[in-house]
């Protein structure tokens, strides 16, 4: 199993970081690796979704808004494989400064798999702090 946990504060009001950082219609443009991010279904407050990366891949996942507790949680669906499974929680806290944001994941690569779990954990620590300042940098210009 693997578990990363990576962290920005963003200058902007809790509810502009959650609303906009939540809108997946925009991951493509907050995340450098997706070429498209396509809401199939919005029940609630689930939100089931496709994400393609710029090699082709896709997949489906959920993702569970909790935005009057702070967080939001999301899976991976299918296609599962290269995971046996993968849990996403990101967490929102007001600071000095503004809103952390904290992106935390529990995954396990499977058995087949071309990484492992600690080489995958080390591309997703480095791509998250990427990622990370693209959404605080997309957040706070207001854009």
């Amino acid at each position: 199993m693997a578990h990363t946990v990576n962290s920005i504060v963003i200058d902007a009001s809790y509810e502009k970081v959650f609303d906009m950082s939540n809108d997946i219609s925009r991951w493509e443009e907050f995340f450098a690796e997706y070429t498209e991010s396509e809401v199939l279904e919005k029940e609630g407050n689930k939100i089931t979704f496709k994400l393609t990366r710029q090699d082709g891949n896709s997949w489906k996942s959920y993702r569970l808004l909790y935005k009057e507790d702070r967080f939001a949680y999301a899976a991976r669906l299918e296609p599962m494989f290269p995971f046996e499974y993968m849990k996403i929680i990101w967490l929102y806290r007001e600071v000095e400064g503004g809103v952390e944001m904290t992106w935390i994941q529990d995954f396990k690569m499977d058995k087949s798999a071309k990484y492992t779990d600690s080489q995958v954990e080390e591309l997703i620590n480095e791509h998250s702090v990427e990622n990370l300042m693209r959404f605080k940098e997309i957040i706070e210009t207001g854009s």
